[in-house]
C-alpha cells in the first residue's frame, strides 16, 4: 500500500499536469503518516509476558487483545512470617509468605474494560472479575482526567506521583505470591479497548484532515506497536485500501470513489524503436509466479485465548527448493474462518494481479491517475492504474488486473482453530468445615496430647484452601496455618440414623448422605477391609464404618452394612438428627496443634477462604475422645452365699482396637483404677475406688442403699490418667 499511497498522493492532485506539485504535496502527507522513509511492517509476536524495559514504547490497542504490558512501578517484596507449634517442648515451625505491589501499563490509549488475566499460563482473574489469588486489583482506564492511584501516591508522595493520564494501567496491591514461587509471575491481560472500531480509530489524531471511515471486517482486535505506515501496509495486504489526496483531505477507502469505470480510448501507436506495443500501442504480459509467494497468515486466534494461529491458502506454497512460503503477520485478533478467508483472498488477488498491461494514450484525462479503475478497448476485465509516464509520444500507463468480484469476495471459508486446553475459570467456592477429635493412636499415646483435626472441603474442585484459626472461647483468633488444597469427602445426613447396638453388625439400618460435591465418590468395602479400618467416617459424634455404598445420583449416597460406635464412640449411637455432618476419615483431614486450640469447652475452629463471605466456624466434635479411657464392658453381678454383692466387668484400653484372644491388652494409663458410683453421676450417693475389675459390696451396705434409694443404678467408670471413661451400668438396686 505504501507505493500506492505515494503514487496516489503524488499524482492525483492535478493529473499529469500537476505531477510536480503533487509530488511535493504527497511527500508532506507521506511524512505525516509514515515518518521515516525506512519502513517495515509490524511483525506478529508470540504472546509476550510482562517486562520492565526503560524507554520501551507502549502500544495502542483496539477491540479485544491479549497483551503483556510494562511494569512501570513496583515496591520491594513484603515478607510475612508466621510461627506455629512449639507447645509442650514440640518444635516450632516458622513459615514465610511474600506479597508484592506493582503497576503495569497496558495501552497508550484509553480502554473500556479489563477482562481475564493470566499468570504463568493460569488464570489470575476470571471473566467475572474475581482474583484467583489474594490481593487487590485497581484498573485505570487511561482517560485524560484520571486521578493518581492512592497506593502509588502514598508511597511516592504528591510531588513524585504521576497520574499517568492517557495511559491505561492496572495496580496490584499486596498480591499473594505463594502460588508463584514467591516471585512476580509472567502476566498477560485481556484488554477490552473498544466495542467496535474502524480504520479512522486506528489513525486517530495522528493524521490531521483524514477521512478513513473504513470498516475492518472480521477484525476483533488490533495492536499498533510501531510506525503507522507499517500497520497500514499490513492491513492493506488483507483489506486492500485506496488513498485519494484532495486539496484539503486525505481520503482512505476500501474502494476508489468512482461513479463509473473509466473507459480508455484506443491505444496510440508510437514509431519509436524502443517503445512498447509496436503497431498495437499496448503490450500485455503475465508476470512469473514468485518462488516464495504469500500463502500464510499469522494472527491471534480469538477462539484459542488469543494464542497465535496460522492459516494456509489452497494450492502449492511455491518452489520447495527455495524454502518456506512467505507469511503475512497481522497483529490482529481474528477467528479462524476469517483468517482463512483473508489469506484465500490475498492469494486470489496476487494471482490476478500478475496480469499486466502497458497502454499508451494521447488524451489527457485528470481522472486517470494511479489507483483509478479503468477498462481497455477490446480487452476483458477491470484494471487498476499503477503508474503513468508523460512522454512526447503520449501518456504511457501501467495497469494490473483486478480479481473478479466472486474471486475477490469468496464465501466464508471454514477453518478449524484447533483445540485449546484452557484453564478453568470457576468462581471461588465457599469452605465447608468440620472439626473433631480422633481416638487414641498407640504410636502417640505417650505424649498425652489430643488428636485434633479439621476437615475442609468445598462444592467445587477450584477451591484453593483456607486459612485456619482457633477460637479458644474468648473470641480471639489464633492462627493454625493454611489448610492446603486437598478436599475432604464430606456431606450431610439427609435423615436421622436410628440407634443400634455397637456390638452387632447393623444389616438393617440405612444411612443416606448428600456429599458437598456431586463428583465425590464413595466405595464399598469387604469384611476384611472393614477390619483393617476401611470406610471409617464421623457421623455427628459417632464413628461408623460402612460396607456398601450405592449412588442415588446428584451426590446422594445410601450406606448400608454399618459398624457402629467405633473408636470408643458407642455413647453417641443414639441422638442422631437429620442434617448432621458426615466426614470420611480418609487421611485428608488437617492436623491441629492442641496447644493452639486450647482446652475450653466452647472452643471452635475457624476457616476463611477466598470464596467465603465471612469466617466459617465449627465446634470441636467428640471432644476428649483421645485421652478418655474406654468404658468397661461385659458387666456381671452375682450375689454370694454370705449376701455379698460381687460386681465384675472387663476393662478396655484406648488405642488397642484389635482384640487378641488370650492376651491382655496394655492399659495405656498410669495405673488401673475404677470408680464405682451409685445414683446420679454428677452427685452420687456413694462411691468406691477399685484397683481391679471387681468390687464386693457387703450385705449391710447393700441393704442400706436399697432402702435409701430403691431402683438406683450402680455404675463403673475407668479412671484414666487424663479423664474418666463413660459409665457402664452394673446393677440396679431392688
Amino acid at each position: 500500500m505504501a507505493t500506492l499511497v505515494l503514487n496516489a498522493v503524488g499524482t492525483a492532485i492535478g493529473g499529469p499536469v500537476g505531477g510536480a506539485i503533487g509530488s511535493m504535496v504527497g511527500s508532506q502527507f507521506d511524512a505525516a503518516i509514515f515518518g521515516s522513509p525506512h519502513r517495515q511492517g509490524p511483525r506478529l509476536k508470540e504472546l509476550e509476558v510482562t517486562s520492565s524495559s526503560y524507554g520501551q514504547p507502549l502500544p495502542r490497542h483496539f477491540g479485544r487483545m491479549r497483551v503483556a504490558g510494562q511494569v512501570i512501578w513496583a515496591t520491594d517484596l513484603v515478607e510475612s512470617s508466621e510461627t506455629l507449634g512449639g507447645g509442650k517442648g514440640a518444635a516450632s515451625i516458622t513459615t514465610y509468605s511474600y506479597t508484592a505491589s506493582f503497576a503495569v501499563a497496558l495501552s497508550s490509549r484509553p480502554i473500556a474494560a479489563l477482562g481475564r488475566i493470566w499468570a504463568d499460563g493460569r488464570l489470575l482473574r476470571g471473566t467475572e472479575g474475581d482474583l484467583k489469588a489474594a490481593g487487590t486489583l485497581r484498573l485505570h482506564l487511561g482517560h485524560g482526567d484520571q486521578p493518581c492511584d492512592p497506593l502509588i501516591l502514598s508511597a511516592e508522595g504528591e510531588a513524585r506521583c504521576p497520574a499517568h493520564r492517557d495511559l491505561a494501567y492496572v495496580v496490584f496491591e499486596d498480591l499473594d505470591l505463594s502460588e508463584f514461587y514467591n516471585r512476580i509471575p509472567a502476566l498477560t491481560f485481556e484488554v477490552l479497548a473498544d466495542e467496535d472500531f474502524d480504520l479512522a480509530d486506528v489513525l486517530g489524531d495522528l493524521v490531521a484532515d483524514a477521512d478513513a471511515a473504513v470498516p475492518l471486517e472480521g477484525f476483533r482486535g488490533l495492536t499498533c506497536d510501531g510506525p503507522l505506515d507499517g500497520v497500514l501496509q499490513t492491513i492493506d495486504q488483507v483489506l486492500p485500501l485506496d488513498v485519494d489526496a484532495g486539496p484539503d483531505t486525505l481520503v482512505v477507502s476500501r474502494r476508489r470513489s468512482q461513479d463509473r469505470l473509466i473507459a480508455l480510448p484506443e491505444a496510440a501507436v508510437s514509431a519509436g524503436d524502443d517503445d512498447f506495443g509496436g503497431a498495437a500501442g499496448f503490450s500485455r504480459r503475465r508476470l512469473a509466479a514468485e518462488a516464495q509467494p504469500i500463502s500464510l497468515l499469522r494472527y491471534f486466534d480469538s477462539e484459542r485465548d488469543y494464542l497465535p494461529g496460522v492459516q494456509h491458502a489452497h494450492g502449492l506454497a511455491g518452489n520447495s527448493s527455495t524454502g518456506a512460503p512467505r507469511a503475512i503477520e497481522l497483529p490482529a485478533t481474528l477467528s479462524a474462518d476469517t483468517a482463512r478467508t483473508m489469506i484465500e483472498q490475498v492469494r486470489q488477488r496476487i494471482d490476478w494481479s500478475r496480469e499486466r498491461i502497458s497502454w499508451r494514450t494521447s488524451e489527457l484525462d485528470p481522472e486517470v491517475a494511479p489507483g483509478a479503475l479503468v477498462t481497455f478497448l477490446g480487452i476483458a476485465g477491470h484494471w487498476r492504474v499503477l503508474e503513468w509516464e508523460w512522454r512526447d509520444t503520449g501518456v504511457e500507463l501501467s495497469a494490473e488486473r483486478l480479481a473478479p468480484v466472486r474471486a475477490d469476495n469468496p464465501e466464508q471459508s471454514a477453518a478449524d482453530p484447533g483445540r485449546l486446553n484452557a484453564p478453568q475459570d470457576l468462581p471461588a467456592m465457599p469452605t465447608v468445615l468440620a472439626a473433631f477429635e480422633l481416638p487414641c493412636d498407640p504410636a502417640t499415646a505417650g505424649t498425652g496430647e489430643a488428636r485434633l483435626f479439621a476437615a475442609l472441603s468445598s462444592a467445587g474442585s477450584n477451591w484453593s484452601g483456607a486459612a485456619l484459626f482457633a477460637d479458644r472461647g474468648d473470641g480471639a483468633l489464633h492462627p493454625l496455618g493454611p489448610s492446603g488444597r486437598k478436599r475432604a469427602t464430606m456431606g450431610r445426613a439427609t435423615e436421622a440414623l436410628p440407634p443400634m447396638s455397637p456390638l452387632l453388625f447393623d444389616r438393617r439400618s440405612r444411612l443416606e448422605v448428600t456429599l458437598v460435591d456431586a463428583a465425590m465418590q464413595l466405595v464399598a468395602a469387604t469384611t476384611r477391609q472393614l477390619a483393617e479400618g476401611a470406610n471409617l467416617a464421623f457421623l455427628g459424634e459417632e464413628m461408623i464404618q460402612f460396607a456398601r455404598a450405592t449412588s442415588l445420583g446428584n451426590g446422594r449416597w445410601r450406606l448400608e452394612g454399618l459398624l457402629r460406635g467405633r473408636g470408643g464412640t458407642e455413647g453417641a449411637v443414639s441422638g442422631h438428627v437429620a442434617g448432621e455432618s458426615f466426614v470420611l476419615l480418609d487421611g485428608s483431614a488437617f492436623a491441629l496443634d492442641p496447644a493452639l486450640v486450647g482446652t475450653a469447652m466452647n472452643r471452635k475452629v475457624v476457616a476463611l477462604g477466598r470464596g467465603d463471605a465471612g469466617p466459617v466456624t465449627a465446634p470441636l466434635q467428640a471432644s476428649g475422645l483421645t485421652l478418655r479411657p474406654l468404658a468397661p464392658v461385659h458387666p456381671r453381678a452375682a450375689m454370694l452365699q454370705d449376701g455379698i454383692l460381687r460386681l465384675e466387668w472387663t476393662r478396655r484400653a484406648r488405642g488397642n482396637w484389635v482384640w487378641q484372644d488370650g492376651i491382655d491388652v496394655p492399659l495405656m494409663e498410669h495405673a488401673e483404677t475404677y470408680l464405682v458410683t451409685i445414683g446420679p453421676l454428677a452427685a452420687p450417693l456413694a462411691s468406691w475406688t477399685a484397683s481391679s475389675s471387681r468390687l464386693d459390696i457387703p450385705p449391710g451396705t447393700l441393704a442400706q442403699f436399697a432402702a435409701l434409694a430403691p431402683g438406683e443404678i450402680l455404675r463403673v467408670r475407668q479412671q484414666g490418667t487424663y479423664a474418666l471413661s463413660d459409665p457402664l451400668p452394673l446393677f440396679r438396686l431392688p
